[in-house]
């Protein structure tokens, strides 16, 4: 699952009382081994999805009883998580978001997977998972938790703003012919910036900065998992590129946007022409009302040749710690099944699955129209880079050193030096 909820600071607190009732004490509180307590964030609608889940759970498997234990606010969730840890009260089976998950894994507390994964029990195999997915949950040696599902960030575009501002060509006509290039992108953001538009909205974190990068033919980090991005002209080009378009106002960085006046509100009135998100719009488009206006394209490159852009994620671990290792396991494999996440992400679902024989959930409805375009991305996409993800705040840290500089504090050469003296710093690398 990864959705808006893990931008957002919190779900509302009603909503948070009345999940709570299904919480109940820490592992160590507990001693039956088919018993599992297991813990996520998320909106109102995902927790409902879940309970479903472990409802037809329960009925597959009557001697396990399954509670779910939500924390509101996912700021909150991974302290509280980890504290649970430390005192032994965690629960058996829990989410962590893809900018956590390698302190977990660092952490120790995660149990290792691999042989799980490959014994008779397991209907979830390493092989099964799209490999660019996993990110900082698998090392060298060993699986400490795997994707639940994903989000590729598409761009999303509004088919009436791009009319409105004297554009004719369609964006994912131009993709299947290969002429989706950068060129052609930015050229419509000029039209859409002129025609008093927002040219396009992104979220500022990991994915928004290292796709751009690697979709002009850049490389922020390399194979040893060190940030490279301020030696490679490319990457220097790239990101220089990328400033000046949210200095002049052309793009927008969605999180700075007033309460009352945000991303999706612009987006759906027509007033932007490309979004940066993943599966969950279906649900603001919908709830709008203005579903037919819309549809999906990948990241432009410079020839037009579909290039690897991030996909955010987010893992289910077990606790190494739990006195319910059989049913813990058994729980964590079928909720990460293709069977499991048809599941959880049928009827319009949230998010695209991670794992092989599920993609039908995301084409069946037919919506967007290049629906399989989510599919595509994820397939050659990569998670949030490793590096960052372990060490904790490193990945916001330098969220924010992008921020000042798309706000026009800086240079592109010199805040991507700084962020990699940042990062060498915190990781040694």
């Amino acid at each position: 699952m990864f959705s808006k909820s893990r931008r957002l600071i919190a779900i509302g607190a009603a909503a948070a009382i009345a999940l709570s009732m299904a919480a109940c004490s820490g592992t160590s509180a507990r001693s039956d081994p088919n018993s599992i307590v297991w813990s996520t964030w998320g909106t109102p609608e995902e927790l409902t999805r879940f309970y479903e889940f472990n409802t037809e759970f329960m009925k597959r498997h009557p001697d396990i009883t399954v509670k779910l234990q939500p924390v509101a606010s996912y700021s909150d969730y991974h302290s509280k998580l980890l504290a649970q840890l430390t005192s032994n009260t965690a629960p058996d089976v829990f989410y962590v978001g893809d900018d956590k998950i390698g302190q977990f894994v660092a952490s120790k507390r995660l149990m290792p997977l691999t042989d799980l994964m490959e014994s008779p029990a397991s209907e979830t195999k390493p092989d099964d998972f799209f490999p660019g997915l996993f990110g900082a949950a698998k090392t060298d040696k060993e699986i400490f938790a795997a994707p639940n599902d994903s989000n590729p960030d598409v761009l999303w575009y509004d088919k009436v703003a791009l009319k409105n501002a004297g554009v004719t060509e369609d964006p994912a006509t131009l993709a299947a012919a290969g002429e989706w290039t950068t060129e052609k992108y930015l050229d419509m953001n000029e039209k859409l910036k002129a025609a008093g538009l927002t040219g396009s909205l992104f979220w500022n974190y990991w994915a928004t900065h290292y796709s751009w990068i690697s979709s002009q033919g850049g490389t922020a980090f390399d194979k040893a998992g060190k940030f490279v991005a301020n030696t490679d002209k490319t990457s220097v080009a790239a990101v220089a590129e990328l400033g000046k378009n949210f200095n002049d106002g052309t793009f927008v960085v969605a999180d700075t946007l007033p309460a009352g006046a945000g991303a999706d509100s612009v987006f759906v009135t027509h007033k932007a022409g490309f979004f940066s998100q993943g599966r969950y719009t279906i649900g603001t488009v919908e709830s709008a009302g203005v579903q037919d206006d819309y549809d999906i394209v990948a990241w432009p490159t410079p020839d037009g040749t579909p290039a690897p852009t991030g996909v955010a994620a987010s893992y289910l671990a077990i606790n190494a710690g739990t006195k319910a290792k059989d049913a813990a396991f058994t729980f964590w494999t079928e909720f990460l099944s293709a069977e499991g996440q048809t599941f959880r992400l049928a009827g319009g679902g949230n998010a695209v699955p991670s794992i092989k024989g599920a993609d039908d959930v995301v084409l069946k409805d037919g919506y967007p129209a290049h629906a399989q375009t989510f599919l595509d991305m994820r397939d050659i996409g990569f998670a949030g880079p490793a590096t960052e993800a372990g060490v904790p705040g490193l990945s916001t840290d330098v969220s924010d050193m992008m921020l000042a500089f798309y706000q026009g504090k800086g240079d592109a050469q010199g805040t991507l030096d700084d962020v990699e003296k940042l990062i060498t710093s915190k990781t040694g690398k």
